[in-house]
């Protein structure tokens, strides 16, 4: 086992981990951090998607051995602290526009969101049907239709 220092939600964090645990693992096991859901913990079903270093990654896929002590991992739990609010425009979307059903996939389909809208800002755009078409986080409810007006709503209001 290795040591391993990075920060999560504006807080640095030591681990005491092999270098080839996957971050998910380490958030919710070790660090008690349970936004980040486990689907299916190969990269595809992204329910555990969060920002590293403000992009959207999915930790189930990343070794926690490849994080620098510089690197920032940011769950839906420290989302609303990137802004100094006591909720993220888009986490308030997703309350005005009723989103959740189970609400199982609903922290990583906001994390995604965000990196989207983001993404699209800095690229001096705003995000188009391609971009919403582009997401791949899995819904069993299957609230597409609102998770969509959600993101277009929550981009407004970033």
């Amino acid at each position: 086992m290795a040591e391993h220092r990075f920060r999560v939600n504006g807080e640095e964090v030591t681990v005491d981990v092999a270098e080839d645990v996957r971050l998910l693992w380490v958030l919710r096991d070790v660090l008690g951090i349970t936004g980040p859901k486990y689907g299916c913990g190969i990269n595809v079903c992204k329910a555990c998607t969060s920002h590293l270093n403000g992009r959207a990654v999915n930790p189930c896929a990343v070794p926690v051995g490849d994080l620098r002590p510089t690197d920032e991992v940011t769950t839906i739990e420290g989302l609303a602290d990137t802004v100094d609010e006591e909720l993220h425009p888009m986490q308030r979307a997703w309350i005005d526009h009723d989103v959740v059903q189970c609400g199982y996939c609903q922290p990583g389909q906001i994390m995604a969101a965000v990196a989207l809208v983001r993404r699209a800002s800095d690229e001096g755009r705003e995000i188009t049907d391609a971009d919403l078409d582009g997401l791949r986080n899995i819904c069993r409810c299957g609230t597409y239709s609102r998770i969509r007006d959600a993101i277009r709503s929550g981009a407004e209001a970033m």
